[in-house]
């Protein structure tokens, strides 16, 4: 690299990228960002040696002018073992890189579930799966439980029955298992959890647990389910991953949280509470990385020759009425003057929800539950695309609970006026963005509100 300023990658939201590493003379590490969905063209950045993954993802964020709601990540891929993870914010990426081989690859990707364990802890442990909880009788509080996985004083357990593949073998046998922050144990005596009966599967600090990315088919695998714990120092050895599958969606993320919490314990709340507090890679730029927030949003009057806040509520819910009521009007004026139909192809109402983030065109139903699936399965995480059965119409896929739903938006026309609605018509609006809009705000017949876009730059 050329002394002066460093030089970063404009990375957009639609673009999937990877990275890969290459060390230069004066022992700085440089990233070759490849824009996979290209030309395979790429550029490179400086990585210092104490560069951490969240910094990685301030530097992309910055250049690409998105916003920085810190449910960015930087994901760590391996094609021919089939496994992924999302790096922990705090983690070293050039330490992390040298236990890659040259066919791994780093992803930039949103992942909404990164720290919704905080949030809902009750979503992530089920009782009947942590022993704490258990031996309390529901006597201790539920605010507690994270602590009791953050506090490394305490010996928090996770118990429960997992699949683990025979090594060298495509038969699984399914075991009764014991997570402490000692390791992963399994009985080898029913459900016993005496010393004599309990058998090292493997230790949580020189090991990572992953995601399985191949199909079920391949593993010969009894569930959908499964996830793998692969020691950091092994690169390629199949016969060194601890495969694993549990029974339902739930327990598997119970086991995957409890893993990472007991192996980085405060450390992932510190990553939580105070992201901006750590080393920051663009405090040398003069403009700031726009940050994201429900309550930073307020409502403006530029009637004068200056906008002002609106502070008084009322007043901003008469002006919202006065500006829709506008809209309505100038509608009705464009009609009037012989402007195009919505429903002609070439009105702006039916293309415009195309140049949207969360609109992902004529994709299958698989291909929506891998997208919501790799972003984290969090409540109100969504994404619209055209019908596959019916040409006219669009499906909103929605997670709700760590289960992904889909409902149908069906065009409706009255007096030539063409409208979009979920709810057989009970509820119309003129473009799919003004559906979206609504459903951010209200539940309505949804599970939920509509609260985290599924973008393109996932894999």
């Amino acid at each position: 690299l050329s002394p002066g300023p460093k030089s970063l990658i404009c990375v957009q939201e639609t673009s999937p990228v990877l990275l890969t590493f290459q060390l230069t003379q004066n022992g700085c590490y440089l990233v070759r960002i490849i824009m996979s969905c290209e030309d395979g063209a790429g550029k490179v950045v400086e990585v210092p040696a104490d560069m951490r993954a969240r910094d990685v993802c301030q530097f992309l964020v910055y250049k690409s002018h998105c916003l920085d709601d810190n449910s960015w990540s930087l994901v760590e891929h391996h094609p021919l073992l089939g496994l992924e993870r999302c790096l922990e914010d705090h983690e070293l990426v050039v330490q992390v890189q040298a236990s890659m081989t040259s066919d791994s690859k780093f992803l930039f990707r949103k992942n909404y579930d990164k720290y919704e364990f905080f949030r809902n802890p009750l979503n992530f442990f089920p009782e009947q799966m942590v022993a704490w909880c258990q031996e309390s009788n529901g006597s201790i509080p539920h605010s507690q439980l994270l602590q009791n996985f953050l506090n490394s004083s305490s010996c928090p357990e996770v118990q429960g029955f997992l699949y683990l593949k025979t090594s060298g073998r495509k038969s699984w046998k399914r075991l009764s298992m014991f997570l402490r922050r000692s390791g992963l144990y399994y009985s080898t005596k029913g459900s016993s959890k005496e010393p004599r009966h309990l058998q090292l599967l493997s230790d949580l600090e020189d090991s990572s647990v992953f995601t399985v990315t191949t199909g079920r088919k391949l593993h010969n695998a009894p569930t959908d389910y499964k996830f793998c714990i692969k020691p950091s120092k092994v690169r390629s050895e199949c016969k060194e991953l601890r495969m694993l599958c549990a029974e339902d969606e739930q327990s598997r993320t119970c086991w995957m949280t409890a893993f990472r919490l007991l192996k980085y314990g405060i450390l992932l709340d510190q990553n939580y509470k105070s992201p901006q507090q750590r080393k920051s890679p663009v405090s040398h730029f003069t403009t700031p990385v726009r940050s994201v927030s429900e309550n930073s949003l307020v409502a403006m009057d530029f009637s004068g020759r200056t906008g002002r806040v609106i502070e008084n509520p009322l007043e901003a819910v008469s002006a919202a009425v006065e500006e829709g009521q506008k809209w309505r009007k100038r509608g009705q004026r464009m009609k009037a003057l012989g402007s195009p139909s919505p429903l002609q192809p070439s009105s702006l109402s039916s293309v415009i929800h195309r140049t949207q983030l969360w609109f992902h065109g004529r994709i299958r139903r698989e291909e929506s539950h891998k997208m919501i699936m790799q972003q984290g399965q969090v409540d109100g995480l969504f994404l619209l695309r055209d019908c596959q059965s019916n040409p006219k119409a669009f499906v909103l896929t929605l997670c709700h609970h760590q289960k992904i739903r889909h409902f149908q938006i069906i065009p409706c026309e009255e007096e030539g006026q063409m409208s979009f609605s979920l709810d057989d018509g009970s509820t119309k609006f003129t473009d799919l963005i003004h559906l979206v809009e609504f459903y951010q705000l209200n539940r309505g017949v949804l599970p939920c509100k509509l609260k985290h876009p599924c973008t393109a730059v996932a894999l």
